[in-house]
């Protein structure tokens, strides 16, 4: 199995051209139909992430031989699912989809506060797509990323979407992106930061995670203590073929009694605590194609 994160997505532009194609003129049904194929060629041709997936459910959650299999195709299945409502959402295209919001109000205080904040996620479930809507907050929301989307795929996304209310900054050699994630802060904007992958050559910390000590990167975490503002571990998950289960945590910041390493361990340590807690609530929604455990 791929023992690390290349920082490259494996997706390709021709599918996402298909998928919005299929939603846009055949309806969001017949698309989830067709989808139940492709993950069917994933689950047998991509071995490698096959035996990623099948190891986490099978020996990370102890689950059976037959519900592991099950559960690695569903995983193919819902990955897929997510990614084309990742799109029809950011699109504008018709679609069904409901959402529950559980801790928008911790959300709103954030914004409330007027110091902007930061939002720790992860790549289980399907933050893109809730975190759209969150425009209702009245303030713009930044994700930041690593520059590993093949260029043709930015170029038709943003054709498609017209980067309606969304703003990327990513990550630079030059620390650019610290200097953007500054000013967005100044503005009382959110920033949304994955906490889950790193680069080889990263600084990373060893934290106890479904059994086993896995590698976290302290890149995120030295930020967040480090611009002083508030912070909420946020999550969403697909439950049902067209509804989405948003997580907004309880507010963390630094207090004045503890320093900005006290404050970005104890920020660690409830990140991994509630990474441990959502993987296991929703098993087949881990999207960490790589050997998260590798030493």
């Amino acid at each position: 199995m791929p023992q690390q994160w290349q920082g490259r997505s494996q997706a390709r532009p021709l599918g996402y051209r298909i998928m919005v194609f299929i939603a846009r003129n055949l309806g969001m049904g017949m698309s989830y139909f067709i989808l139940r194929f492709v993950a069917f060629h994933y689950l047998i041709f991509s071995r490698d992430s096959t035996r990623v997936v099948y190891h986490l459910l099978r020996h990370r959650l102890h689950m059976s031989r037959w519900r592991s299999i099950r559960g690695t195709y569903r995983n193919y299945f819902i990955f897929a699912q997510t990614l084309l409502d990742k799109v029809v959402v950011m699109a504008g295209i018709d679609n069904k989809l409901t959402y529950e919001f559980d801790g928008e109000e911790n959300l709103r205080e954030i914004v409330r506060r007027g110091k902007g904040g930061i939002l720790l996620s992860a790549h289980v479930g399907n933050w893109e797509a809730a975190g759209h809507l969150l425009k209702r907050l009245n303030t713009r929301v930044n994700v930041v990323m690593f520059d590993g989307e093949q260029q043709q795929i930015k170029e038709y996304l943003e054709s498609v979407t017209g980067r309606r209310n969304l703003n990327v900054i990513l990550v630079k050699p030059d620390l650019s992106h610290v200097y953007a994630m500054g000013e967005a802060l100044q503005n009382n904007e959110l920033i949304c930061l994955h906490a889950d992958r790193f680069l080889e050559g990263n600084k990373t910390v060893k934290r106890l995670f479904l059994t086993e000590e896995a590698n976290f990167p302290l890149g995120p975490f030295i930020l967040a203590a480090s611009f002083k503002v508030p912070v909420s571990l946020v999550f969403a998950f697909k439950e049902t073929r067209s509804h989405y289960h948003f997580y907004g945590s309880t507010i963390l910041q630094c207090s004045e009694l503890e320093s900005k390493a006290e404050f970005r361990e104890r920020l660690l340590d409830a990140f991994v605590e509630a990474l441990d807690q959502k993987v296991k609530m929703y098993p087949e929604q881990w999207f960490n194609y790589f050997n998260f455990w590798a030493k």
